[in-house]
């Protein structure tokens, strides 16, 4: 399975200690954690987003808590106000739909597809959300659609995007996808660049819990013997955070010796 999205911007400083909080704990998978300590701010809309966020990231990562995002989902959209604020909360419900029918919880494809054109509607295209919006069409596009070419073009705008904006995390998704597409494409030299510069972005954030989905994607461009190292921090890693993200095992477990 493909790496699902992360969403939002990460940074490792912040003057915001509640920021820096919410940051840390996020990277390293205490996606509940984070989200109770925006709780007490949720009823303002670009926090009831980011709370949303973190929980949809958490049924990506762990496949569990779908309950827990829909009410985070309901909670942003009940809030929102203005135009840009309901395309975010937009955004995320397209996102909540994409994760469910991605690991098969239920085939939402349709409500994923309709929330985030309603998005793209609402939220400006010089918006700090736009990139964000446009890598989750992408996604949309290349896995629900199997559309590589309109998610190449997504993914690009995307990257675009997140490198003016400064947003180093979704940067480090849009180097894995577009690498991903350039993988399935045969362009070797194309796609170790992307995945090596996703994994490098992610280890220096420290986004601990995305790095091991990093390591298994540059493992897959690269010849042996480097493409089991990868694949044994990536398996290290994976097992030091309790088995997250939980599709990522089967492609990790160690084969028992013949």
């Amino acid at each position: 399975m493909a790496e699902t999205a992360v969403s939002g911007s990460g940074t490792t400083e912040s003057d915001d200690p509640l920021r820096a909080a919410v940051w840390r704990l996020r990277s390293r998978g205490c996606w509940t954690d984070a989200a109770a300590l925006l709780a007490p701010h949720a009823t303002e809309p670009a926090v009831a987003v980011e709370r949303a966020a973190l929980l949809i990231e958490r049924c990506l990562y762990t496949e569990r808590g779908w309950a827990e995002a829909e009410t985070a989902v309901r909670l942003a959209e009940a809030v929102a106000r203005k135009g840009g604020e309901r395309g975010a909360a937009a955004c995320e419900r397209g996102h909540l739909a994409y994760a469910a029918t991605l690991l098969g919880v239920r085939d939402r494809a349709d409500e994923a597809r309709a929330a985030l054109g309603r998005a793209a509607a609402l939220v400006a295209p010089d918006s700090p959300g736009r990139p964000l919006l446009d890598f989750r069409r992408g996604l949309v596009a290349q896995d629900l659609s199997d559309s590589p070419q309109a998610a190449r073009a997504a993914y690009r705008r995307a990257h675009t995007g997140a490198a003016a904006l400064g947003d180093t995390l979704l940067l480090s998704s849009t180097w894995r996808h577009l690498a991903g597409l350039a993988l399935r494409e045969g362009e070797l030299a194309e796609a170790r660049h992307g995945f090596a510069e996703s994994l490098r972005i992610r280890e220096e954030l420290g986004h601990l819990v995305g790095t091991a989905p990093a390591l298994a994607a540059l493992a897959d461009a690269e010849p042996e013997p480097e493409a089991s190292r990868l694949r044994a921090e990536a398996w290290r890693l994976f097992r030091l955070l309790g088995g997250v993200p939980t599709w990522l095992g089967g492609r990790l477990a160690p084969r028992p010796a013949a």
